[in-house]
């Protein structure tokens, strides 16, 4: 058989490895039809009324949940990984001050594993260490640049103080009020993990060359980036500012039909049914709403997703909100700049990242898919002074 009569693998015909099964993993389910995402089992409304993100941080790391004793322990370790190297400090002094945060934060974790001392130790233990040093060091380095950027010399963290609550002191340099520190918190939680998305499916393929920790890391938060994944929850937003006013949603909505403008945060690649998170997230923009007072973006984003289900387009397609279109109010109404919205989901997914690292390192295998040929075969060489 020659080789242009060689039998081809089947392609998706989708595209995208839609449908594909590539690996087996016990961190998350998704369940696209019903509406149903669980971490290790536990469904994510449960873990949003009942949990916090260091326990579910736990929780993926370790496959259960933390006794008080284990999470007390684990929380210690945690704050004790929050300082950053003054190298990458001084480092991010030097970024330009209208860098894309993302590209500052992908390049600050790839400097991180200079300063790290288990850096190129893949043993069990060490990814431990190092995924809770991560988990820290993400958050500094986020709060550190903003501040520097506009002018403020960074804060250093608190040891009395949780994940959540410890970012809003490093971005504000104030006490934190609880409502915030919770609404944030639950957010992270919300957003902590999400089964083979692009960026997690990036550190898994970089995981399986027996790469470090702080590659595959860096390279999903390089996926994590893009315009078609993390990108999404600042365009939400983006779009709320754009339509401005309540008066101004339906006009605005109508003024898309025909331009190929797709509504963000409304449909999603998996979910054929409204977002598990998007209900405890509007919880918590109804929260904030109710402490500050500022209702503006909280009932554009309610009345802009009332329209949108009302229109046969997104009807008939299944579309509905997904969790990019509460967490962008929810973020801004917390005081975060809005371009550093995909940033904060960086902040929050590092937990499910390092999670699905080490279990790709427990029982890996290089992952090396094929593809589907389209091209020639065999093609005659033409010498370059033939060739037109």
């Amino acid at each position: 058989m020659s080789n242009a009569e060689a039998p081809k693998p089947a392609a998706s015909k989708s595209g995208g490895l839609a449908g594909a099964v590539v690996a087996d993993s016990n961190i998350s389910f998704v369940d696209g039809n019903n509406g149903i995402l669980e971490y290790r089992g536990y469904d994510i409304r449960v873990l949003a009324e009942n949990s916090t993100y260091e326990e579910v941080a736990y929780l993926l790391w370790n496959g259960r949940l933390p006794t008080a004793q284990a999470l007390e322990e684990m929380k210690r370790q945690a704050r004790a990984c929050r300082f950053l190297p003054p190298e990458v400090i001084a480092a991010l002094r030097n970024m330009p001050k209208n860098a894309d945060p993302m590209a500052v934060m992908r390049s600050a974790v790839s400097m991180l594993a200079h300063y790290d001392p288990e850096s190129e130790d893949n043993t069990p233990m060490a990814h431990q260490h190092k995924a809770c040093r991560l988990l820290g060091q993400i958050s500094g380095v986020l709060a550190a640049f903003e501040r520097i950027r506009r002018g403020d010399e960074p804060v250093k963290p608190r040891m009395d103080l949780d994940h959540a609550a410890n970012f809003l002191w490093m971005l504000t340099g104030e006490d934190p009020e609880p409502l915030a520190a919770r609404a944030l918190d639950q957010y992270l939680l919300l957003l902590a993990e999400h089964e083979f998305n692009a960026s997690t499916f990036t550190a898994r393929v970089i995981s399986s060359t027996g790469s470090d920790l702080h590659s595959a890391i860096t390279g999903a938060l390089g996926a994590l980036k893009g315009a078609a994944h993390g990108a999404a929850v600042q365009e939400a937003m983006e779009q709320f500012l754009e339509i401005g006013t309540l008066d101004n949603v339906e006009p605005w909505a109508r003024s898309l039909q025909g331009t190929g403008r797709r509504v963000m945060g409304i449909g999603h690649r998996v979910y054929k049914v409204r977002d598990p998170r998007a209900a405890p997230l509007m919880g918590n923009v109804e929260k904030m709403v109710e402490a500050t007072g500022e209702r503006t973006w909280y009932e554009i984003a309610r009345k802009l997703e009332a329209v949108a289900m009302e229109d046969p387009y997104f009807k008939e397609r299944n579309l509905s909100a997904n969790v990019d279109f509460y967490s962008a109010p929810l973020l801004y109404s917390l005081g975060i700049p809005v371009d550093t919205f995909t940033c904060m989901f960086a902040m929050s997914r590092i937990a499910g990242w390092t999670a699905h690292v080490y279990e790709q390192q427990s029982n890996n295998r290089l992952i090396r898919p094929l593809s589907n040929y389209t091209g020639e075969h065999q093609v005659p060489w033409t010498p370059i002074e033939q060739r037109g």
